[in-house]
């Protein structure tokens, strides 16, 4: 059964980009919103993952979980996705210094 899916990325390459638009329509810049099987989901998400070279990106899909949706993400990431007792939260690296000495993120 087809379901909404939400893709957004950072930096990948255009054919990349290209490549999305024919399953998923790009409400904004490398933001992509649409309603596709599971199959085809998961095979949009293995060319992404392939290709996505130095760039970023987070697919947000339907689950069978407490908040309703899962979450995966390919790429270098300031934020990484952690599960907390089955409840998914967003854990954000600390930036160092240096000197090796925490920093505040903005």
């Amino acid at each position: 059964m087809a379901s909404l899916t939400v893709l957004s990325m950072t930096a990948v390459p255009d054919h990349l980009r290209g490549a999305l638009t024919r399953w998923l329509l790009e409400v904004t810049p490398q933001l992509y919103v649409g309603t596709i099987s599971a199959r085809v989901r998961d095979e949009l998400w293995s060319t992404v993952s392939n290709c996505i070279a130095d760039g970023v990106a987070v697919l947000v899909c339907p689950a069978a979980n407490e908040q309703g949706f899962a979450l995966r993400t390919a790429g270098a990431h300031r934020r990484q996705p952690i599960d907390f007792d089955g409840l998914l939260l967003i854990a954000q690296a600390r930036a160092t210094t240096p000197e090796g000495q925490e920093v505040a993120n903005s």
